[in-house]
């Protein structure tokens, strides 16, 4: 259920629709404004981004649960990830994986 009032938006993620964006790969979008939105990427065990992500502008996200395999490293509950403009990645995961992330826009 999403609450609007004024300038403030409220959501409970798990209300939200997903959309399967690759096999596996199911993406929630939050809330936006025109600086920045929100989305919540549920990873299914052995899912892998489709293609090298590209950033065009800041990106942010949270590993909320399990582990997330990215950039090299692996990434367990709890890891905070700030991409610059211009960065690269391929995320993936082996256990499956819950982020949720903040890409600013402009």
């Amino acid at each position: 259920m999403t609450h609007a009032t004024g300038t403030v938006q409220i959501v409970h993620v798990d209300d939200v629709d997903p959309t399967e964006v690759a096999p596996g790969i199911l993406r929630r979008p939050l809330p936006a404004t025109e600086r920045a939105r929100g989305w919540v990427y549920d990873f299914a065990p052995g899912a892998q981004w489709p293609e090298e992500d590209v950033h065009e502008s800041e990106e942010r996200y949270y590993v909320v649960s399990c582990e997330f395999i990215d950039c090299g490293r692996r990434l367990g509950a709890g890891s905070y990830v700030v991409f610059t403009p211009g960065s690269v990645h391929r995320p993936r995961t082996e256990i499956g994986a819950r982020v949720i992330g903040i890409t600013l826009l402009g």
